[in-house]
């Protein structure tokens, strides 16, 4: 009897609603597509509009799109209010949108963009959304990282920007590190209340169109050899969806692929890097993101 985590694992979703950021393309989109085969409620939070409800037209169940542009705080606010507006509850928010290894460039706030992207934008829209999550028994964060937050990762305090010198992949490294941090001190936090829980998840490699900045020369390669080091976005997002939906799932564990490096397979309890487990340091990037975005948590 094969005792892999599947889709068909899923538990019926019925009277959740979920908001997945990213959610019209790749892992965002596929863990949409089985949330809202479940029954679930699903919000698309995503930058292009006309993007989203192209993919809300191919899923089938209650899809609605909300504009959400993490790059900019403004967005990020007005989507925040948005949906306050439109959801008293929300049992799932999925934070899965994120940009890999591109230029150096600035968000609208001025952030170096992996770090403003993948880490405050989600912090913020966290913060912005966390009373609306806190009331509801079995309500989850997840945030997505990725095995990225072993390579050449840190938390820059003395150059957060990397204003001085610049590196895509250890700027990557940064910014999923800090999305491990997060979800383990918002979990810290979370702890006495004792409804919502903070999970994260990562999805092996899979082959979306996250690797798009990828310098062509590196990408060429890599494409050839995407059928072996890859697996297909469905199996990526099952990570993700048992840290969202298994019953047994508990606050703080992170869920990755079971496979040989965790490059694929299906999804199993994983463990992060020692520097992910700071303490001293999650609660210095906190204080941190707190500053540089303006928001505070509902949380003592």
């Amino acid at each position: 009897m094969s005792t892999s985590w599947t889709q068909q694992d899923i538990p019926d979703q019925r009277g959740r609603t979920a908001v997945i950021t990213g959610a019209n393309t790749g892992l965002g989109f596929e863990t949409a597509r089985m949330l809202a085969e479940r029954g679930a409620s699903v919000v698309l939070a995503v930058r292009n509009v006309e993007k989203g409800r192209q993919a809300a037209a191919r899923i089938s169940g209650d899809v609605t799109v909300q504009a959400l542009d993490l790059t900019s705080l403004e967005s990020v606010r007005s989507a925040a209010a948005e949906l306050r507006a439109t959801h008293p509850r929300i049992d799932l928010l999925i934070n899965n949108a994120g940009v890999m290894h591109t230029p150096r460039q600035t968000t609208a706030d001025g952030f170096e963009l992996q770090f403003g992207t993948n880490h405050l934008g989600h912090f913020a829209l966290t913060g912005l959304l966390l009373d609306r999550l806190l009331p509801v028994p079995g309500s989850r964060v997840v945030t997505v990282s990725s095995t990225g937050h072993r390579i050449q990762a840190a938390i820059h305090f003395d150059d957060l920007q990397w204003e001085r010198s610049y590196s895509r992949v250890g700027a990557y490294g940064q910014a999923k590190l800090a999305n491990l941090m997060f979800t383990y001190e918002l979990q810290r936090r979370l702890a006495q209340h004792g409804t919502t829980i903070a999970v994260a998840a990562h999805p092996g490699v899979a082959n979306t169109e996250l690797a798009r900045s990828i310098p062509a020369a590196i990408r060429g390669p890599l494409n050839l050899l995407a059928p072996l080091l890859t697996q297909k976005p469905e199996m990526g997002a099952l990570p993700t969806l048992r840290a969202a939906t298994d019953p047994a799932v508990i606050g703080g564990q992170y869920y990755g692929p079971g496979g040989r490096r965790e490059i694929r397979g299906y999804p199993e309890l994983v463990s992060s890097s020692p520097e992910s487990h700071d303490q001293a340091t999650q609660q210095r990037l906190w204080t941190v993101s707190e500053e540089l975005t303006g928001v505070t948590f509902p949380l003592t």
